[in-house]
């Protein structure tokens, strides 16, 4: 049975911060591995004056012990992150990152013995004329191997800081420098490599090379001495079969776990009558996957949002209590006690479970599928649609949930819009904008409007009904229609180009949104789409209201909620 406690979830995240820790000494380390062979573009020479810095750094018996830790305790909990996962199956940057991460032992073992080791066993001194000099005139092989490993180790460096920054609020400012960084300092370094190669390849440097007697004799003892490579072959051997033997106990283990599982599993029921049966220790948003059911995780399943949310169908109290992150984010949606994360719930025992939030069928444009076009005049009904008061509602949301919010709202405008035959235009933080009749007659673009905006008004209060508990205010629409000749042609600049319409049309609907929530209402129509459409609006009320740029006023009518998800049907 696999239980998780407050003390364990602070042991998982000592263990997560310990993985950080030593990568970043490892990443740090490589970094000004990297850079000292850059400098090799300047000469071997100067290469050679800045490794005194790097070193001083790292070979002491301090800067040697933190280096040696943190491989062996990286190497360590990677293996156990591997171990531990339930599933192999992985978004791509992930998997990159862990296959990454097991070659590079195999790439720069070879490496780390015939310098570091050498060093510290036999007195070889690795500098710069003899490292490159093996590598690039003796052993090109292992030069070429030792230029993949130099990628690999970059890009799974690179890959593990981009995960820990990533929801940082100012990494996307920063991204694009950082990528460039990222893509330079392997560059610079290879290049550094292969500069110092020539130059040590070239026939005048080595005749005016000058070498110390002992520098000479330390190193043609080290390469030469059978005993020695008898030596460093054994510790090759010893290093390598470690290794692939922690490797395998991890498969091993794996195995013997899966195999264990399939004779323990509890079964998670679902309201649908789907019962999904997953070996014990795994949690309901897995077995929601493995299940192929739909089931919302916005944040990947880490616990930082509560769209994974489901509700215990029975008794909720004996199943393990929450963890302190769990804890933390059901208390800021105020979650009752028969609420859980599905991504945190590990059932010990069979669970009948509901998810809160159910995905809903969500329809998007094809990319481009807009022909480029220059701008005409067209006769069009232009619809605006906005959340009254969203800051209010949104203020003390986490921020995934808001992420959530704002994409289940826009998908119902857009599958309302795309049904009734329309175009989504854009969206504009909480607002949307979409055109009608770009392909079809001014009095079936307003009946489309009409269809779109009804269909919206029914599916928020769907969703306004559903989050009725956890939102501070009721959710609320105004959603504002107007029709009449518009500029439609494709806008924009370079790659941030697409079709949308301008001119005094597009205003007013704008204006009429506005107007929406100043009346309380959901829907506003003005007089020219009310008569093109032919509805039939007996009964509701009209007001003309004053539009800027315009000097007579607009007639307008003013549809309330309570009428709003009704059809408008066309008169007799």
């Amino acid at each position: 049975m696999t239980t998780v406690s407050a003390t364990g979830i602070f042991s998982e995240r000592s263990i997560r911060r310990a993985r950080l820790g030593s990568g970043l000494v490892i990443f740090i380390f490589v970094l000004m591995h990297l850079s000292n062979h850059a400098i090799g573009l300047i000469s071997v020479s100067a290469a050679d004056k800045a490794a005194r810095l790097f070193l001083a750094i790292w070979r002491n018996s301090v800067g040697t012990t933190v280096f040696y830790a943190s491989v062996l305790i990286h190497i360590a909990l990677v293996l156990r992150a591997i171990y531990v996962r339930r599933s192999l199956v992985m978004p791509k940057g992930e998997m990159a990152q862990i296959v990454l991460g097991l070659m590079i032992p195999l790439l720069l073992l070879d490496h780390v013995i015939g310098t570091r080791i050498a060093h510290e066993l036999y007195g070889y001194i690795d500098d710069y004329e003899a490292v490159v000099s093996m590598l690039w005139i003796r052993n090109p092989t292992n030069g070429l191997r030792q230029g993949f490993a130099v990628v690999a180790v970059w890009i799974h460096g690179c890959i593990g800081i981009h995960f820990w920054l990533r929801y940082r609020s100012w990494y996307p400012d920063f991204a694009p420098l950082l990528l460039a960084l990222a893509i330079l300092v392997p560059v610079l370094s290879l290049l550094g490599f292969v500069e110092m190669g020539r130059t040590l390849a070239d026939p005048s440097y080595q005749q005016a090379m000058t070498i110390s007697a002992y520098k000479e004799g330390v190193n043609t003892h080290y390469i030469s001495n059978p005993e020695v490579h008898r030596q460093v072959a054994m510790i090759r051997a010893g290093l390598y079969g470690a290794f692939s033997a922690s490797l395998l106990i991890v498969v091993v283990a794996r195995a013997r776990r899966k195999l264990k599982e399939r004779l323990d599993q509890v079964a998670v029921h679902y309201p649908g009558g789907e019962v999904i049966r997953v070996p014990r220790g795994f949690s309901v948003l897995e077995a929601s996957r493995l299940g192929g059911l739909p089931h919302y995780a916005v944040c990947g399943g880490k616990g930082q949002c509560s769209t994974c949310r489901v509700q215990i169908l029975g008794d909720y109290e004996s199943l393990p209590h929450p963890d302190k992150m769990e804890q933390t984010t059901l208390k800021r949606i105020d979650a009752g006690p028969d609420v859980r994360l599905a991504c945190q719930l590990r059932p010990n025992r069979d669970v009948a479970v509901a998810p809160l939030l159910v995905p809903a069928l969500e329809a998007a444009l094809p990319a481009n599928s807009q022909e480029t076009s220059p701008g005409r005049e067209r006769e069009i009904a232009v619809l605006f649609v906005d959340i009254r008061h969203f800051t209010t509602l949104t203020e003390t949301r986490l921020p995934f949930d808001v992420v959530f919010l704002l994409n289940r709202y826009f998908a119902i405008i857009g599958k309302a819009v795309e049904q009734a035959g329309g175009r989504l235009d854009k969206f504009v933080g909480d607002g949307a904008m979409a055109l009608f009749g770009l392909n079809t007659a001014p009095e079936q673009a307003c009946r489309e409007a009409l269809t779109a905006a009804a269909a919206i008004v029914a599916e928020i209060e769907k969703l306004a009904a559903e989050l009725a508990d956890e939102l501070a205010l009721p959710l609320r629409i105004a959603i504002g229609i107007h029709t009449g000749p518009a500029v439609v042609g494709t806008m924009g600049y370079g790659r941030v180009r697409s079709m949308t319409a301008i001119g005094d049309t597009v205003n007013v609907a704008s204006r009429l949104e506005s107007a929406a929530k100043e009346f309380e209402a959901a829907i506003v129509i003005s007089e020219p789409v009310a008569n093109l459409s032919g509805a039939d609006l007996s009964g509701i009320e009209s007001r003309e209201i004053s539009v800027r740029g315009r000097a007579l006023p607009l007639k307008v009518y003013v549809i309330p909620r309570e009428k709003a998800a009704e059809p408008l049907e066309g008169k007799d």
